[in-house]
Parts: C-alpha cells; structure tokens; sequence
C-alpha cells in the first residue's frame, strides 16, 4: 500500500547580496532555519470552532468547513513526541501554551490535508491565526507516532533524508509520479518532485551521509528506486529518532553547558560528478586551529588526501581510501588558523552516479 507522505510548504529560495565568498553563503544556507540555541519554543494547538479551513467539494461547486483541532489522544501523542526531542538533552526546550500570540509552533490536526510543517524559524512567516504544522491522520495508529516525531524534526530545522544529495538514489521517477498520483497522497507533479525526487543543496542536508534510518526517511514500496539496489524492493526506516538524527541535533543546538563549536563546516564542496580516474582539487582555509575530519562522501570508490601549502607549493600531509566501499572515506587532521591547505578527490571507479561531496568539518 503506498504511504501517506509528507508534504513540505515551497518557499521561495533567500537571495543574498552578490560576491559573497563560497565558504560564507554556505554557512548562511546551512544556518538560515536553525533557531538560536537555548531558544524555548513555545507550541499551541489550535482549538476554537472558528480555526478550521474552508475548502471545495468535489462536484458540488460548494464549499465545506474542516476544523483544525484534534482530539486529546491525538494531542498527547505530540506531546510525548515533544519530550522525545527535548530528552536527547538538545539546548532547545518546548513548552505548551494556551495563547497563540506566545507560539511560534502553531498545530492543527485538519483530516485530508496531509501532513507538513514550517521548516525551522520559516514559522516566524506564518501568520498569527494560521498552521505552522499539520498532523493530517490518526497518530494512535499502529505506525503512525512517527510522524509527529518527523514533522517536529522539521521544525527543528531539519529537512528529508532522501533528498540529500549523498544518497546517491536513483529514482524510475515516472513511476514515483504515478505513484503519488493516487491514494492516499493524490500529489500533483510538482508536488512529488519538490518533495521526493529534487536534490537539496548539499549546505542544506541534515548530516555528512545519508541516514536510511532516520526519522526525515520516507519509507517507499517496491518498485520505485532502481539504485542503490538494496533498496529495489523498498525502503522501510523504522520510525524512530536515530543516532545520526541525535547527532545532527545536537550539533547545532548542544546543551547549555556544551556550547556549540564555531566553524562547524568551514568547508563544503557542491557535489562532484566525477569520472573513473579523475580527481579535483579544493582549498581550505580554517577559521581555527583545530583537529578536523575531512572526507569525500556518496557514490565512488574514492581516495581523499590533505595537503598542507608551502613555499606555494603542497606538501602531502595524510590521506585515505576509502577501501572500495561506495562511501566515506575520511581522515583526521590538525589544521592551523591562517594557513593554506589543498584537498584532493580522486574517483577510481564508479558505483552509481559517480556523484561525491567534499567536506571538513
């Protein structure tokens, strides 16, 4: 049976102002949702006969209203996803108000309109008297908790696993629009393609790798993924918080005690379409002195190797293949504030798309 999926709301992309450095738009991407740590997100679950939308039935050329609030098994079920979140020990908290003008998480539970949510601070946009987040079917059904566990992952900041650019998925997409077409989802064309098949920047992306066990996985049937192969008979995340879902969070908001380290991704490249036998090349810069992981991430049998600049000149310094597995090849290194260091990629063979991503972090 196809699952019912989550649909995020499209938002139109941020514009900078122009000549800003690579290193620095990147971080503005990777940041632009994120709350500020130690920040008391307040959640308000709509509940007045007026809060309710207002939509066409079919046919008919009338309209009909559907209420926003949802029953309180439905309720507790958010809230316990709540404290999910918050007792991985994160620096952000959440607390339930009755007020609306004191929420920046605003929760209706409106019966066929999907589930979704405003991703990170993208809530500050929506209007007073509007959903930051709907929970769109029963969350006491047997597998559903998880989805109120995933939408709060989106107003975290985080965004869909499967769109990372380092899960090297390949989709047959005619048959994933046909599938999103019908029951239950009914998603038109755009639709499934903003949601499922485009790639997100890879300043974007929740972590380094991809996570299939994430809870930001959609599960999808049979059929509808032709690589990695694995996956041809489909793909089955387990629904709960994972330990790189744990990892991520606590990265940008460590607790109290524990502030987050500056410089989290000094250096990122876009993803790379390499061939057998070709490599490229990437300077590095480090805003401090610290020891870093570098490494090359996604399809490839890839060999990552650090240099250190001299006399303009790079002097090896170390390096690492990854052993012909199709990801992660890292190395650690200690880099020093001020100096130069190059970074090499080189692909021996491919394993799927031959796509890779260069990061230090």
């Amino acid at each position: 049976m196809t699952q019912r999926y989550c649909s995020l709301p499209q938002q139109s992309a941020p514009s900078y102002a122009p000549g800003l450095a690579a290193e620095r738009l990147s971080a503005l991407l990777s940041g632009r949702q994120m709350w500020v740590n130690g920040t008391v997100l307040h959640y308000y679950f709509f509940d007045a006969g007026t809060d309710a939308s207002v939509i066409p039935v079919p046919g008919t050329g009338e309209t009909r209203r559907v209420p926003w609030p949802g029953a309180e098994e439905q309720r507790d079920v958010v809230r316990e996803c709540f404290r999910e979140w918050r007792d991985l020990g994160i620096g952000v908290t959440f607390a339930e108000v009755t007020d609306r003008r004191e929420a920046e998480l605003r929760i209706g539970f409106q019966p066929g309109d999907g589930s979704w949510s405003a991703v990170g601070r993208d809530a500050l946009s929506v209007g007073l008297n509007e959903r930051t987040m709907n929970l769109g079917w029963d969350l006491t059904a047997p597998g559903q908790r998880g989805t109120a566990l995933h939408e709060i992952g989106h107003a975290l900041g985080m965004l869909h696993e499967h769109q990372s650019p380092f899960a090297g998925i390949h989709w047959d997409d005619e048959a994933v629009y046909a599938d999103l077409a019908g029951p239950p989802n009914f998603w038109s064309r755009d639709k499934t393609f903003f949601n499922i098949l485009r790639k997100l920047d890879p300043s974007e992306v929740n972590g380094s790798v991809w996570d299939p066990q994430s809870i930001m996985e959609y599960p999808f049937s049979s059929g509808l993924i032709l690589e990695p192969e694995q996956f041809r008979r489909g793909l089955h995340p387990p629904g709960t918080l994972s330990p790189a879902d744990k990892e991520f969070v606590l990265r940008w908001y460590p607790p109290a005690d524990q502030p987050r380290p500056a410089a989290l991704v000094p250096f990122r490249s876009a993803p790379l379409r390499l061939g057998p036998g070709e490599q490229a090349d990437f300077t590095v810069e480090p805003p401090e002195t610290r020891e870093y992981s570098v490494g090359t991430f996604g399809d490839g049998d890839s060999v990552v190797v650090v240099f250190e600049e001299r006399d303009g000149e790079p002097r090896y310094l170390c390096g690492q293949d990854d052993g012909g597995a199709p990801h992660n090849a890292t190395v650690r290194v200690r880099l020093v504030k001020g100096r130069r260091y190059f970074v090499r990629v080189r692909l021996y063979s491919t394993w799927g798309s031959g796509e890779t991503a260069v990061m230090c972090w």
